[in-house]
């Protein structure tokens, strides 16, 4: 036994659904499990009974069939919907189908053919459909080709743009002369909101006009609208009168729209008000402000004594010119005048203070207000713009403001020398303290309790003494070479030095275990005492914030070899890096923080021999401190 096939009729026409849901029965595959009259109905239904086919009108009043048909394909993706409209032609059958309808069918079609059209849609055999070609007699036939009648009127050649709507205003058939005022096609305007084509949404007067004549407040209704044309960037300017077209029993079947062009008439109207307007704008009689009038596009209209007096351009110089060749050639390459126009029309007005340039090409600071200037439906007739000249209050001002800066400069020059002073002061006295206490506390066990003590912990004193000592005289030696150095005092004796010899001096002065294997034995130009001291500063650093391994390695780079100090630390954190290299920046370390002096040191000792020094990471992540040094040769043997 053949399937029988749940569907769904939706339809605000009762006859209709009558006489579809008959012949669907006649042919013995299908049941009709639901009836709608809406797109909400259609919306409803499609959930409640998940049907295999649903037959959908395009024109409902509130919701329509295209409308819906995306929220029945959600409440049910398995319904094949077939869209069931009076309206015709390809363009709106590509909406539909765009929408997901499987299958177009035009209510001009023989009923008799309907069940064979939706078996194919859903994939069945039509030729199992039972006979019932005399189930729906001539009149029933007639009946559904009333629903026609109105839209089948051929407008192709009428001379004012027409369209054929459905009852929620989804534009489902245009002709040319509709097409010829939007500039665009058929396949662009079928499927979308008549009201979309007045470029303002669905809360615009089109809209308004619909749901009067849709509610039964109006046979029809007018207005006028703007209409964007493609491609052009104006707009013409059509009077809408829409129609509610009803079948014999005076139901709403679908909206008649016809469309004419009065931009003609608008644009004389307008005219007219705006020579009114700028006749009541003219201000002729200032002489010290430039008073005057541009069109919508950014060119003179009007000219007052003013203007002539201040740019020196007389009227007929200048009217039908851009304003500008008021601006100098930078603010005209990057189209600042065109910008000043955009912002007054957004907001009103525009003002800025800025240089404007003479008709003999001198230059003058100009305080500048513009204000668009829109007619009584909000059309832009133009722009009034008020110049004045005030470049002797912007010299003025200028002046003050460069006092005003040179003495900020230097009280923040004053500030940061103070500053400076005080970290240099509470560094200097916080770095002695602690090898002074310690010296200071050996000194007093051994010269207070010498017999006391055993001989280890005499040694360990010693010990302490010598270490505390030496760290005093590092400190020293620091703030000495940093005073030098910013005074220019350091003299560097450069000459051949063997690298690999000096890198060994530096590492045998450190307690930590340091790899050099990978130092080449090449010679380089410079002071050996001072690669010494570069080498022992970043030995010292590493050891302080690193972690073990730490190495030494060269890299030959042209006529300079560079010599980096790595180790397995963490590194230095990233908004350190900028200022690693300037006096007293210090890190947190394991043992103590230093004097922040040691790589401003080294830096400068790198500098004064022909180098540099920097920061990095390896590729491996390994933080390097790095320097360079000009390359003497390599060495024979």
């Amino acid at each position: 036994m053949d399937t029988s096939y749940d569907v769904v009729l939706v339809d605000d026409a009762d006859d209709v659904r009558a006489v579809v849901g008959a012949q669907l029965r006649l042919s013995r595959r299908f049941t009709v499990v639901g009836e709608g009259a809406t797109g909400a109905d259609a919306i409803a239904l499609a959930a409640a009974h998940r049907p295999a086919v649903m037959v959908l009108d395009a024109s409902m009043p509130d919701m329509d069939g295209l409308e819906a048909l995306p929220a029945v394909l959600e409440a049910s993706p398995a319904t094949r919907v077939v869209m069931f409209s009076g309206f015709s032609g390809p363009a709106l059958e590509t909406a539909a189908r765009a929408l997901g309808a499987a299958d177009f069918v035009e209510k001009a079609t023989p009923l008799r053919e309907l069940p064979e059209r939706l078996l194919r849609v859903l994939g069945a055999d039509p030729s199992s459909a039972a006979g019932a070609s005399g189930a729906v007699d001539a009149e029933s036939q007639q009946e559904l080709a009333r629903h026609l009648e109105r839209f089948r009127t051929v407008f192709d050649q009428a001379a004012i743009g027409m369209a054929t709507m459905t009852l929620a205003g989804t534009v489902a058939r245009v002709n040319p002369a509709l097409l010829r005022l939007t500039g665009e096609s058929e396949a662009t305007l079928v499927g979308r909101h008549y009201y979309d084509l007045t470029g303002s949404g669905p809360d615009d007067a089109v809209r308004d006009a619909l749901m009067q004549v849709a509610g039964g407040r109006a046979e029809a209704a007018e207005v006028e609208h703007p209409l964007p044309v493609r491609g052009t960037g104006t707009a013409v300017w059509l009077r809408s009168t829409v129609t509610v077209v009803r079948d014999p029993d005076g139901r709403a079947q679908y909206f008649l729209a016809q469309a004419e062009d009065v931009t003609a008439q608008r644009r004389a109207i307008d005219e007219l008000r705006a020579s009114e307007e700028r006749f009541r704008l003219l201000v002729e009689s200032v002489m010290d402000y430039a008073i005057f009038m541009l069109d919508p596009g950014g060119f003179v209209s009007t000219w007052n004594i003013g203007a002539e007096r201040m740019k020196g351009y007389r009227a007929d110089e200048i009217v039908g010119r851009h304003f500008r060749v008021f601006y100098p050639p930078e603010a005209q390459a990057r189209r600042h005048p065109e910008h000043e126009l955009e912002i007054a029309v957004r907001e009103g007005r525009y003002e800025e203070e800025g240089w404007r340039i003479r008709k003999d090409g001198s230059a003058f600071w100009a305080n500048v207000v513009i204000t668009a200037l829109f007619d009584h439906e909000h059309r832009l007739v133009g722009f009034g713009k008020v110049t004045r000249d005030i470049t002797e209050r912007r010299v003025a001002e200028s002046h003050r403001e460069r006092i005003a800066a040179e003495l900020s400069e230097a009280n923040e020059r004053l500030r940061a020398a103070s500053e400076q002073a005080s970290d240099f002061l509470a560094i200097t006295a916080h770095e002695l303290h602690s090898p002074i206490a310690a010296m200071t506390g050996a000194a007093e066990l051994l010269a207070g309790h010498w017999n006391e003590l055993d001989e280890a912990d005499r040694a360990e004193n010693v010990r302490n003494l010598t270490r505390s000592a030496r760290r005093a005289r590092r400190l020293l030696d620091e703030l000495l070479m940093a005073s030098r150095l910013e005074a220019g005092q350091l003299e560097v004796s450069a000459e051949p030095v063997a690298l690999r010899a000096v890198v060994a001096e530096a590492v045998a002065g450190v307690d930590d275990a340091v790899g050099t294997d990978a130092v080449d034995d090449v010679v380089v130009r410079a002071d050996r005492v001072r690669v010494v001291q570069i080498l022992t500063n970043l030995l010292a650093n590493a050891g302080r914030y690193g972690r073990p391994p730490v190495t030494v390695s060269t890299h030959l780079d042209g006529d300079a070899v560079e010599i980096r100090v790595c180790d397995a630390g963490a590194g230095v954190a990233a908004e350190l890096e900028p200022r690693l290299f300037k006096k007293f920046v210090r890190g947190a370390g394991r043992r103590d923080r230093g004097t922040g002096l040691g790589l401003f040191i080294v830096r400068e000792l790198s500098r004064r021999q022909g180098g540099d020094a920097w920061y990095r990471r390896t590729a491996d992540g390994r933080p390097c401190f790095c320097f360079t040094l000009p390359r003497e040769g390599l060495r024979n043997g």
